[in-house]
């Protein structure tokens, strides 16, 4: 592609948004950008790239710039069918993410994850496991730096380890990892997506240019994830707590590689069963890489947790508060519902992204909750789901601080408020991120300056 006799439209001033323009601007493209929140950190960001030479558009102007512009870069908070990239599609135009222009111009070798699950936490291991073996490793994508923002600073010799999310996949081809990892594949964004045919085909592109020197690290137990297998062309490598399938599994207590002891599971330093398939998948992509056992153990047996997910924020009269926002869908709650040891008030609710929430609160039966508190705009599907299961331990309220603060009110010294709440953010934040500190910051004022003792990060 070249920049200089193109015009693009970046659409969606986030974090990804935000690189792309950059990264077009230093090659000397003609920048074009556009967000429909004028808030003031998209408008601080706006400015800046303006003082570069980058052009701002307004919504009435829009279909001007649209025509205008050859190639059109999308958020991943953008959905593919949006009017914007409609237009974009019928005038025959290019769609692009930030991802993709990364992708293209990326030296480094790279290691991509995706799944519906434990894609942070996989990645984060991945790259302690790199950097531990000397290798100059780069954790980006969607787990927070966009992979344009660091693309010219890494070689030949050195690896990127990419968060890839089905929103960036929607408009990325150019992806051609070495090792990429499948964690697992089960109901998320239908409400974006519409099915789960086409989630599982969105998830399956990270395969897709991959030849006969790469590997695919793909989940054994999921089916989804197994089926994938048929139509990739690289090699097949496997983790498994259920079957000592060629790659990595558990067996007798241990985590292994192609019959090789790494370490014992009790070693980790994240517990819970999904934390153990999250090991084994960062070994096995650690092992292929090239890494030495002895590293990847003392790696992973030394590593804290992924910040909003399952972190301990404090202790309040007796009472634990732990933060796992980054638990968006039913399936990542249930696995923090299944790590938790003590009666737990759990706080669920925000924006729905197209879930059956029955089996969740059939298996709360189950569990060591005692109460729900269910807030946000998705509240009263909560509740309806709820009724069906004959749950009866529900408070209802609208807003996220009303219902911590009735949480807090319910939990008995010696429980635990947990939030994980199973849907997105964006009904009252900006992402999961700015939820948790929100969390954290009502905790915090619970019993005022000083008052508060506080906990390092929980598993």
């Amino acid at each position: 592609m070249y920049f200089k006799n193109q015009k693009f439209l970046v659409a969606g001033m986030s974090k990804s948004g935000i690189a792309g323009a950059e990264f077009l601007l230093s090659r000397g493209a003609a920048v074009y950008m556009y967000d429909d929140v004028a808030d003031g950190a998209v408008l601080a960001a706006m400015e800046k790239l303006n003082a570069r030479g980058a052009l701002a558009v307004r919504t009435e102007d829009l279909p001007n710039a649209a025509a205008d512009c050859d190639v059109l870069v999308l958020s991943p908070g953008i959905p593919i069918d949006h009017e914007l990239p409609v237009a974009f599609r019928k005038a025959g135009k290019r769609i692009i993410g930030e991802s993709e222009l990364g992708c293209m111009y990326l030296r480094a070798a790279l290691v991509a994850v995706t799944g519906t699950n434990g894609k942070t936490t996989t990645v984060t291991m991945i790259d302690e496991i790199l950097r531990a073996a000397g290798i100059n490793s780069t954790a980006c994508g969607n787990i927070g730096l966009p992979l344009s923002a660091c693309v010219d600073g890494m070689g030949y010799d050195d690896v990127a380890v990419m968060e890839v999310s089905s929103f960036q996949l929607e408009t990325l081809s150019s992806i051609r990892p070495h090792v990429a990892v499948i964690t697992n594949i089960t109901e998320d964004h239908l409400n974006r997506h519409y099915s789960m045919e086409n989630y599982i085909f969105l998830k399956s592109k990270i395969l897709r240019n991959m030849r006969e020197s790469e590997y695919a690290v793909l989940n054994f137990d999921d089916e989804n994830v197994r089926a994938l297998a048929k139509d990739a062309r690289c090699k097949m490598r496997w983790f498994s707590l259920r079957e000592r399938a060629e790659g990595a599994y558990l067996f007798d207590g241990g985590l292994y590689f192609e019959n090789e002891k790494i370490m014992d599971a009790a070693d980790l330093s994240l517990k819970g069963e999904h934390n153990l398939k999250n090991a084994l998948a960062a070994l096995c992509a650690a092992k292929l890489m090239g890494v030495e056992s002895g590293v990847i153990a003392k790696a992973l047996s030394s590593m804290r947790g992924v910040r909003h997910r399952m972190e301990t924020v404090a202790e309040v009269n007796g009472v634990t508060y732990i933060n796992d926002s980054k638990g968006t869908n039913v399936d990542a709650t249930l696995n923090a519902i299944g790590c938790m040891q003590a009666d737990t008030v759990l706080l669920l609710g925000g924006r729905d992204k197209g879930y059956d929430y029955d089996a969740l609160f059939r298996k709360i039966k189950d569990s060591r909750v005692v109460h729900a508190v269910l807030y946000g705009e998705n509240r009263f599907k909560l509740l309806n789901a709820a009724a069906r299961s004959n749950e009866t331990r529900i408070t209802l309220c609208a807003g996220f601080g009303l219902a911590v603060k009735i949480a807090a009110m319910m939990a008995q010294p010696g429980q635990c408020v947990l939030l994980s709440p199973a849907s997105s953010s964006f009904d009252e934040f900006t992402g999961y991120e700015e939820r948790g500190e929100a969390f954290e910051q009502i905790v915090q004022g619970l019993r005022g300056n000083g008052d508060v003792e506080q906990f390092g990060c929980g598993g």
